[in-house]
């Protein structure tokens, strides 16, 4: 099956080969600059410890410096998972969302029509700029001094003029260019009634638009009129543009993103060329749209945490607001946004002018978290002086954090909540506990000194009947089955991607056992992850009395019985750390009573109760069953909640 050579030139830019290898391999944190794209691990083509593989996350490329093998995102798919060339493409095409061309003889001939396209819209790049140095263009010159761009900078940007006439549509067609191909490219447009092409631009500043790869899809256009119906005009959707797939400027941002540290997103066209000429080449811009997931996407592939930069104004605090409702499902760890908010009434390029690029950078320095955004958003401007308004705001941020589909983040974002909701709701409570010395660690606390005398001495012995030794004892459990049956780590992979440990020690076995996963096949898998790891893995795993003994944990053991077992374990372990980070989280809310009390209590026994669970090896034991079933429905009923 021939593809359209632009199809994969799109799909290598909208995937980050980083990601696509982070699958197969761990990355080496003492030598790997995320922010750079610069990425190192030990090569998942050949046994090694040092980790001499290394990927450039902005060129889209990846190298072995031990065994040279390299390649893109597309080779190492069909090196790591044995796949056809049109089998690796699809499945990469489905993770980027984008459709695979339908094999049939006109896809040459879209793809000829695609060039020919870009063929236009560079000879009306030309004609503008050209335009920019007439006599028509006096006013446009004169405005672009007012504002502050140096030559080079109008030059750098290709900046142009489109005089309030048919100039570019009767240029294009002198040039040989078809009118049908004018109209496609979005430059020019014909009425109803027939009659001659009519220029799309017309008495505006031009400003060319690049994809990633330097090509030119589209323009945006500032009037000079002040009486005019649009002060900013984009091109249309064309087979060459999707403003909502489009920065400006992001080919040049994303290449000194990696020096600067950051990405700075203004709001148009002019804040990104005042912020350049200030010195922060690293700046992009939305195209007269609300920023799209689609977007936030390709921000973090130049990098993890943008700094999105909006007006002061009212119509700025909404958009960073709106912003946080499409980036919520989408963060994972290490990849969200944070906010500087200009002065009001002010555009980064008023700021720069006014206080200098210093004031710019401050502000940038000094970016909120997008929690503080969503914090502010909920509660700004209200009274919660009822118990209705305050489970109003409660019910609010439930909504709001189960959009967060990672695990680790919305767990970290309901603990800066409870922390906030506390010194909103009870402003004195929280003053005394700041007062008091914590001796919190993640698995034991210290008991309210006014709880009750007799459930004081419960809670102490729910929070250290050993979780830590069950933790362990579960974790391994799950690794020793997936060492000792790959094939079935592999159909399990996506839960075990996703699956929280307790145990740092047995993180990292997981993580690598996921990583060689590939390597797998027909070879001595310990082998293979103990060379990763630098010690014997299942020495380790099996060290403990109750995983060595458990006969669901043996080589020879049936496979549907241990993919039972692993089934019920990975479950287990994802409710027992949700359960006890909420029951943690309730506890430090408020000063027990009597009821708060008794429910901690027993939603510890029920942890407990599952927990030992996992050190039973019996077939669908009734007292495993009953235990888990107490604890779900404790989850279900949120029984730490009144």
């Amino acid at each position: 099956m021939s593809l359209p050579d632009g199809f994969l030139d799109d799909l290598r830019t909208r995937l980050s080969i980083a990601d696509v290898v982070a699958r197969k391999v761990t990355w080496d944190a003492r030598k790997s600059n995320p922010s750079k794209g610069d990425y190192w691990a030990p090569c998942p083509f050949h046994s090694e410890k040092t980790a001499s593989f290394h990927v450039d996350d902005r060129k889209g490329f990846y190298y072995c410096f031990g065994c040279h093998a390299k390649g893109d995102a597309l080779g190492f798919v069909r090196e790591t998972e044995n796949l056809g060339f049109m089998e690796a493409v699809k499945l990469l095409a489905a993770e980027a969302g984008m459709p695979v061309p339908d094999s049939d003889p006109r896809a040459a001939e879209r793809e000829a029509k695609r060039a020919t396209l870009i063929d236009v819209m560079e000879a009306a790049v030309q004609h503008y700029k050209l335009n920019l140095s007439t006599a028509a263009a006096q006013g446009a010159r004169t405005y672009l001094e007012k504002r502050g761009l140096s030559q080079a900078i109008i030059e750098h940007f290709e900046i142009g003029f489109a005089p309030n006439s048919n100039t570019l549509s009767e240029h294009l067609k002198g040039k040989g260019y078809d009118e049908s191909k004018i109209i496609e490219a979005g430059l020019s447009m014909k009425s109803d009634r027939g009659g001659p092409l009519y220029d799309r631009f017309r008495g505006r500043i031009i400003f060319p638009i690049r994809d990633q790869r330097g090509r030119a899809i589209a323009f945006g256009g500032r009037s000079l009129d002040p009486d005019a119906r649009a002060k900013y005009l984009n091109s249309p959707e064309t087979p060459l543009f999707d403003k909502g797939r489009s920065l400006y400027n992001f080919g040049p941002a994303r290449a000194a993103a990696g020096k600067a540290g950051t990405l700075v997103v203004a709001e148009g066209y002019m804040d990104v060329i005042a912020l350049h000429q200030a010195g922060f080449a690293h700046a992009v811009a939305p195209l007269g749209t609300a920023i799209t997931a689609n977007q936030l996407a390709l921000m973090w592939r130049a990098h993890p945490e943008p700094i999105i930069t909006l007006d002061g104004d009212t119509a700025g605090i909404r958009a960073a607001m709106r912003l946080i409702d499409v980036a919520l499902p989408l963060i994972e760890p290490g990849k969200s946004l944070r906010f500087a908010i200009m002065p009001e009434g002010l555009d980064p390029d008023d700021l720069i002018k006014s206080a200098g690029a210093a004031a710019m950078q401050d502000l940038l320095d000094k970016a909120r978290p997008m929690v503080d955004l969503l914090w502010q958003r909920e509660t700004e401007g209200q009274i919660f002086d009822s118990p209705e308004r305050k489970a109003l705001l409660d019910k609010n941020l439930r909504t709001l954090l189960n959009k967060i589909e990672d695990f680790s983040i919305k767990s970290h974002y309901g603990q800066e909540i409870k922390i906030r909701r506390q010194a909103l709701f009870y402003p004195q409570q929280q003053q005394q506990r700041q007062g008091r010395k914590s001796a919190f660690t993640p698995w034991r606390k210290n008991v309210p000194q006014n709880a009750l005398p007799d459930t004081k001495s419960s809670l102490l012995a729910s929070a250290t009947k050993g979780p830590e030794a069950e933790a362990r004892v579960r974790e391994s459990a799950i690794l020793l089955g997936c060492l000792n049956h790959p094939d079935i780590a592999e159909k399990l992979e996506s839960q075990l991607e996703r699956l929280p440990y307790l145990c740092p020690d047995l993180r990292q076995i997981g993580n690598a056992l996921l990583s060689a996963l590939p390597e797998a096949e027909g070879q001595d898998f310990n082998a293979i992850l103990s060379t990763r790891l630098g010690y014997n893995a299942a020495e380790k795993l099996l060290s403990i009395r109750q995983v060595a003994s458990n006969r669901h944990l043996q080589v020879d053991a049936e496979k549907d019985l241990v993919e039972q077992a692993l089934i019920a374990d990975i479950a287990r372990q994802f409710a027992i750390v949700g359960i006890i980070e909420e029951v943690r989280d309730a506890e430090a809310e408020t000063d027990p009573d009597e009821g708060l009390t008794w429910r901690l209590k027993e939603a510890g026994n029920a942890v407990h109760d599952a927990n030992m669970g996992a050190l039973k090896d019996e077939d669908n034991s009734e007292d495993d069953r009953e235990a888990a079933a107490k604890l779900q429905s404790f989850i279900d009923g949120k029984i730490w909640e009144k």
